[in-house]
């Protein structure tokens, strides 16, 4: 190590996105949640790194890209205590930690097959009954699912 440096530099980003506080265990499924394979921005992915509230996390730092409020609910099924700092100039002008909403609107699969929402061609729609624990029950067939058993479409 050169100068006695014991940490990484990553560059700051100059506009864009960082998400920030992401269960090290959820990053990747958050990474192919928002197709960032896809997306040509320049992106800096961290994983394991440490927290002093989670002990471990995981940052994705995502230049000239802002998330569409559907897409951070789709975080928020994965990655409820995730945070998102909006960066412009190279600093941040917003802070928001990301909360699942009281609905899911079109985001998230029923697991009952005979569900009319996997049988007609319409939006799935899913009522939030524990944020904490990620407890959501479909408005159409008022299937009880957990965050185990979560598909998001």
């Amino acid at each position: 190590m050169e100068n006695g440096k014991k940490e990484l530099e990553v560059a700051a980003l100059e506009n864009g996105t960082v998400i920030d506080h992401i269960p090290s265990n959820a990053l990747f499924k958050v990474v192919s949640l928002l197709q960032l394979d896809k997306l040509s921005n320049n992106i800096t992915i961290g994983n394991n790194l440490e927290s002093k509230k989670f002990g471990k996390k995981g940052i994705i730092k995502i230049a000239d890209k802002n998330f569409l409020e559907e897409e951070i609910n789709k975080i928020a099924v994965i990655a409820p205590n995730a945070k998102i700092n909006i960066i412009k100039d190279y600093k941040v002008v917003e802070k928001k930690r990301i909360e699942l909403p009281e609905e899911l609107r079109g985001i998230v699969k029923c697991s009952n097959p005979k569900c009319i929402s996997n049988n007609e061609p319409m939006k799935t729609l899913f009522k939030v009954l524990n944020k904490d624990n990620i407890v959501i029950k479909c408005h159409y067939c008022e299937r009880v699912m957990t965050k185990d058993e979560i598909e998001i479409l």
